[in-house]
C-alpha cells in the first residue's frame, strides 16, 4: 500500500487547502445533487447530496493526509443565512396569527421532547455505561456542533455525542422527505428539467438585488452574534426576510422590486446545511461495532417519541399529519422548514413551532447540564 505524504500545513497552506475541499465538496455535491433530482427526490436532493459529498471528501482526506481537520461551520452559517431568508420572503402576506390559537401547544411541545429526550438519555447511559451528561447531550434535540462542543467544554466523549446526533439527524432529513412526498404525490418542487432550465436561463443582471439582500442579511446577522442571539445566521435572515418582504407595503415604489432569491441561492443553501453534517460523519473516529449498534437504540426512542408527539398534536390541533410529523420532527429546523416550503404545505406553523423550540431548547441547555452534572456528581458518592 502506498502512502501519500503531505508536507506539514502552516495556516496559509491550511486555508488553501481548505478552499480545494469546498471546492471538491461543491463539485461532488452537484453530482450527488443531480441524480437525486433525476430520481424524484426533489425535497431533500441537495441537502442529501451536500452530506454525502461532505463525508466523502472529509474521510477521503482524513485517510490520505492523516490531517486533523474540523466541519466547515461558516458554510453551515452562510447555508443558514440563504434558507432563512428564503424562508422570510416566502411568507408573503400570511397570517402569521394562525397559530395563535395553539400558543399552549406549541410551547408545551419543545418542553416535552426536551423532557423526553432527557430520560431516553437516562436509558442510554445504561446502555452504553456512560456518564449522564454526555448521554443527555447525545440525545437532546439540539445542534450537533453545539451538543459536540459542550461534550468537549465537558471534559465528555464528543465523539459519542457526535454519533448519536448525527444519527439522528440524518435518519430526520432521510425519512421525513420520503413520508412528504408521500403525503403530498403532487408536490411543488421542480422536475429535473425545469431545474435545469431556470438554472441555464438565470442572468446576471438578475443577481444583483438578491447579492444586496443577502449582504443586508449578513450584516445583521453579524450584529445579531455579536449580541449573543442563539442561531443568529438562521433567526434573522427570517426577520430580515419579512422585513424585505413588507417593504413594498410601507413604500409603494418598491412594489415593482422582486426580492424573492432565484433557485440557484436555494440550491446552494441547500448544498452547504447538508455538506457541515457529512463532514461530521467523515471526521467521526472509528468506533467499536457495539458502540453504533447502541446508538440505534436512542434514535429510535427519538423517532418513537417524535410519532407520539405528532399523534398528540394531530388529537388536540386542527393540522393534518404532514404538519404535525414536520412540526414534531427531532432536529434539522431548517431542513425541516424548507421541506415545507418546498412542498408549500402550512409554512407558518412549522416556522413557528420550530422557531420557537430552538428558543426553548437553546434556553434550556444551561439547566439540562446543571441537572445532568448534579445527578452525576449524586451516582459517583453513592
Amino acid at each position: 500500500m502506498v502512502e501519500v505524504a503531505f508536507p506539514k500545513a502552516n495556516a496559509y497552506s491550511e486555508s488553501i487547502i481548505g478552499y480545494w475541499i469546498f471546492a471538491i465538496e461543491e463539485l461532488v455535491a452537484i453530482a450527488i445533487g443531480l441524480g437525486l433530482t433525476a430520481l424524484g427526490l426533489g425535497s431533500a436532493a441537495w441537502i442529501l447530496g451536500g452530506i454525502g459529498a461532505g463525508a466523502l471528501v472529509f474521510y477521503g482526506y482524513r485517510i490520505l493526509g492523516n490531517f486533523s481537520i474540523q466541519p466547515n461551520r461558516r458554510a453551515r452559517k452562510v447555508g443558514q443565512i440563504i434558507i432563512g431568508l428564503t424562508i422570510g420572503l416566502s411568507l408573503q402576506q400570511s397570517n402569521l396569527t394562525v397559530f395563535s390559537s395553539h400558543w399552549l401547544f406549541l410551547l408545551g411541545l419543545p418542553l416535552f421532547l426536551l423532557i423526553s429526550g432527557g430520560l431516553i438519555g437516562g436509558i442510554y447511559s445504561r446502555i452504553e455505561k456512560t456518564d449522564l451528561l454526555t448521554a443527555m447531550l447525545a440525545t437532546s434535540p439540539g445542534n450537533i456542533g453545539v451538543m459536540a462542543s459542550m461534550a468537549a467544554d465537558y471534559s465528555k466523549s464528543a465523539s459519542l455525542v457526535s454519533l448519536v446526533q448525527l444519527m439522528r439527524f440524518t435518519s430526520v432529513i432521510l425519512v421525513m422527505p420520503m413520508i412528504a412526498n408521500r403525503a403530498i404525490a403532487h408536490s411543488t418542487h421542480p422536475s429535473f428539467k425545469e431545474l435545469l432550465n431556470s438554472l441555464l436561463t438565470l442572468q446576471i443582471s438578475q443577481l444583483s438585488l438578491p447579492c444586496l439582500v443577502l449582504a443586508v442579511t449578513s450584516l445583521a446577522v453579524y450584529l445579531a452574534g455579536k449580541l449573543k442571539i442563539p442561531v443568529a445566521g438562521f433567526f434573522c435572515a427570517i426577520a430580515i426576510g419579512l422585513v424585505f418582504d413588507i417593504l413594498p407595503f410601507l413604500f409603494p415604489p418598491l412594489a415593482s422590486f422582486d426580492f424573492r432569491l432565484p433557485p440557484l441561492f436555494n440550491i446552494v443553501g441547500q448544498v452547504l446545511l447538508g455538506i457541515t453534517i457529512g463532514e461530521y460523519w467523515g471526521i467521526n473516529p472509528k468506533l467499536k461495532g457495539s458502540t453504533v449498534t447502541n446508538a440505534v437504540i436512542p434514535v429510535s426512542l427519538m423517532f418513537g417519541v417524535t410519532f407520539l408527539a405528532a399523534a398528540g398534536a394531530r388529537l388536540l390541533t386542527s393540522w393534518d399529519w404532514l404538519t404535525c410529523l414536520l412540526i414534531a420532527a427531532p432536529g434539522g429546523s431548517p431542513e425541516m422548514i424548507w421541506i415545507a416550503l418546498t412542498l408549500n404545505h402550512n409554512v407558518e406553523i412549522i416556522t413557528a413551532g420550530h422557531l420557537i423550540r430552538l428558543l426553548i431548547i437553546n434556553l434550556s441547555l444551561p439547566g439540562l447540564i446543571s441537572v445532568a452534572c448534579y445527578l452525576d456528581r449524586e451516582s459517583e458518592s453513592i
